[in-house]
């Protein structure tokens, strides 16, 4: 009976040891999730959230847990990004970032050059830019810089002059010359795509073209040159605010937005659409 009694009671030590052995270990790789630091970044859904996404498992590597909070818009992750609520945005290029800055009083830098996005016409009511009719209707971006851009696309496609001096802040009241009468009309950017059937053409931002299914390289009747000043000046960034360009979470993203994983991301996914600036 002694015998039977020190049996079950080595049993029942073993049994307590390996319950507490599988504890530990669900409790160890508990601890290692939560001691992954978050870092919350805005982004646009496509491609800005797709590129993040594919970089998370370098940012776990590093220690961090990459949190990505897509917008739909191109005001609201820069007012997060102002009252803290993220730690970083991806979705806008640098001087719409500069814009808004000188617009709306905010502090936000760029800590990273990531992408350029090259912008393009697309074909709405009319199929080319040769059947253009006189008096047709062409669609541009509402918000400054992009209306710019788009103007200085029309331009180099031979639609319209814009007046040199207004250069990246062109809106139009500075088309000094307009053979076709081209009516333009200022849309917010992300409603482009869709009002291309009420529209002749339009000039659209690249990331609301793929989120359009349209392709830069197949569908744009025009585009703007890879090797174009507009690659610069419409460089897509990494934003966080002012005082925090040194923080070692954002440096990390940084690094990996900048990584051989994202350049190859970039390249195998977007058919040019987007284009690494490294």
């Amino acid at each position: 009976m002694k015998k039977l009694l020190a049996l079950l009671l080595v049993l029942t030590l073993a049994l307590v040891a390996a319950t507490g052995c599988g504890g530990d270990s669900q409790q160890s790789t508990q601890q290692n999730t939560e001691e992954l630091i978050p870092v919350k970044v805005g982004a646009s859904p496509t491609p800005h959230a797709e590129i993040l996404e594919a970089i998370k498992p370098l940012m776990a590597e590093k220690g961090y847990d990459l949190q990505v909070v897509e917008f739909t818009d191109y005001v609201l992750p820069n007012t997060a990004l102002e009252s803290g609520d993220i730690d970083a945005n991806y979705f806008q290029h640098i001087t719409y970032m500069n814009n808004f800055n000188e617009e709306n009083g905010t502090h936000l830098a760029s800590i990273a050059e990531i992408h350029y996005e090259p912008m393009g016409i697309y074909a709405g009511k009319t199929a080319s830019l040769e059947d253009l009719a006189d008096g047709a209707t062409v669609g541009v971006p509402a918000d400054t810089t992009n209306e710019a851009r788009a103007l200085l696309l029309l331009e180099a496609a031979g639609l319209i002059t814009v007046d040199p001096d207004a250069g990246l802040t062109a809106t139009i009241y500075d088309i000094t010359d307009n053979p076709k009468n081209l009516q333009i009309s200022e849309i917010e950017a992300a409603q482009l795509p869709r009002s291309l059937a009420d529209l002749d053409i339009a000039v659209i931002n690249a990331n609301y073209a793929l989120q359009a299914d349209l392709s830069v390289t197949e569908d744009a009747l025009v585009a703007e040159a890879a090797d174009s000043t507009a690659a610069q000046a419409y460089a897509n960034v990494l934003a966080v605010h002012e005082g925090d360009e040194e923080d070692p979470a954002l440096l990390t993203l940084a690094e990996a937005l900048k990584s051989d994983t994202a350049r190859d991301f970039i390249i195998n996914t977007y058919n040019n659409s987007v284009q690494p600036l490294f």
